[in-house]
């Protein structure tokens, strides 16, 4: 009886998969995933490989890992893959580097159980103060970016960057990516605050990456692509917001250089400068276009937002057992 019950027990078990995209990881990766099947004994370790030229694979196999390939070149790619192709009730995301404390995963998927979550992210708290664990530039452009989320969006969270996160099968399997890269993290964070959709932190630590693994990250160059998916993803979410803007600047440019003709054209009854005076109107006529195409396309992003609701509610929470 109870080996049968503890059966029972075992068989409504949610389903755990842990995910790990890799791309060229082979000083790490073998660790990272006797790491995660010690925290998480029951769950199924996936590693994805993307186009990685040294011995990720086979380390990770070696390893225990289930191992696949995504050949489309970026993280967003592996993730919309992983996504797509895995079927679990809770999905367990981190990075093949060994910076995040998989030690805390048991906890971060309790805390998506037991509140009935749709996501959980790690947020990132440095054990050591050196640059080499969590560079200063780095530090200051997630808060940068991450302020820019809340101001546009709403709060969220506090590391919107965080790559450990873990997610419900009904977020999972209604999220409509459409990132390439490092901004699929982005993507995700805006995706839960435009859907109202449940979500905690935990903080968790975060580790300086051992001697031999380099990071993926171009400071620069993924910067200004996560600050370029914010502004694509204020104009799809918010369309009225991100017209309405450009619209009122139009117009108070407008208004602006319109006075000085106005007090010259009632003094004299002449137009001073013909060029001003169609720059004004032209101004003003893209901004009422400007105006005219944020309520059309607000209509529009509230019919996208309510197929993704549907989306969504048609994935149960956890599979039915």
């Amino acid at each position: 009886m109870v080996k049968e019950a503890r059966r029972i027990k075992r068989d409504n078990d949610p389903h755990i998969a842990v995910l790990l995209p890799c791309y060229n990881e082979e000083a790490t990766i073998a660790q990272v995933v006797a790491d995660f099947k010690k925290a998480l004994p029951d769950a199924v370790i996936y590693v994805y490989d993307n186009n990685s030229k040294d011995r990720t694979t086979e380390l990770a196999t070696e390893a225990g890992a289930v191992v696949r390939s995504e050949p489309q070149q970026g993280k967003g790619h592996v993730v919309r893959r992983m996504f797509a192709d895995i079927d679990a009730d809770i999905y367990v995301m981190s990075d093949g580097d060994v910076t995040y404390d998989a030690e805390r995963a048991p906890e971060l998927v309790a805390k998506l159980v037991d509140e009935n979550l749709d996501m959980v992210v790690g947020t990132r708290v440095p054990v050591e103060e050196s640059g080499e664990t969590y560079r200063a530039g780095h530090r200051f452009g997630n808060k940068l970016l991450t302020q820019t989320v809340t101001t546009i969006f709403g709060r969220g969270v506090t590391d919107m960057l965080s790559g450990y996160r873990v997610f419900s099968r009904r977020f999972a399997k209604s999220f409509p990516s459409t990132s390439k890269g490092f901004e699929i993290e982005t993507e995700i964070t805006i995706h839960a605050l435009q859907m109202g959709l449940p979500v905690a932190e935990v903080e968790t630590r975060y580790f300086a990456r051992p001697e031999g693994s380099v990071s993926k990250l171009n400071t620069y160059q993924d910067g200004f692509r996560i600050l370029f998916m914010i502004l694509k993803l204020f104009k799809g979410v918010k369309p009225f917001s991100f017209f309405g803007i450009i619209a009122a600047v139009l117009a108070l440019l407008s208004f602006g250089l319109a006075v000085p003709l106005f007090q010259t054209y009632f003094e004299t009854g002449l137009v001073p400068r013909l060029p001003t005076a169609v720059l004004v109107t032209g101004m003003m006529i893209l901004a009422s276009l400007s105006f005219v195409c944020g309520i059309v396309l607000d209509s529009v992003s509230r019919g996208r937002w309510e197929a993704k609701k549907l989306a969504y509610l048609a994935e149960p929470w956890m599979r039915k057992k």
